[in-house]
């Protein structure tokens, strides 16, 4: 596997900045739900919901690739 710039394997690393922007996201929608229901646009208060809800499971989904790909070799630690 190449290892990038930062010591981590490509693939971890795309796997963790894809999930710390999911929830990075997820955290900011709690705030735009909040706007939408304070300007009574409940329609676009679920849809925010929605993308948050879509960002949450992609967040899960890349912990468990992470957890996979930790399986028999520590790819989730800088590679020396």
């Amino acid at each position: 596997m190449a290892t990038g710039e930062t010591g981590f394997d490509d693939v971890t690393f795309d796997l963790i900045s894809v999930q710390y922007h999911s929830l990075k996201a997820g955290h900011d929608y709690g705030q735009y739900v909040r706007d939408a229901r304070n300007a009574g646009k409940e329609d676009i208060a679920t849809f925010f919901e929605k993308v948050m809800a879509e960002d949450s499971a992609r967040a899960k989904q890349c912990h468990e690739f992470l957890r996979q790909l930790g399986g028999g070799t520590d790819n989730t630690s800088p590679q020396g």
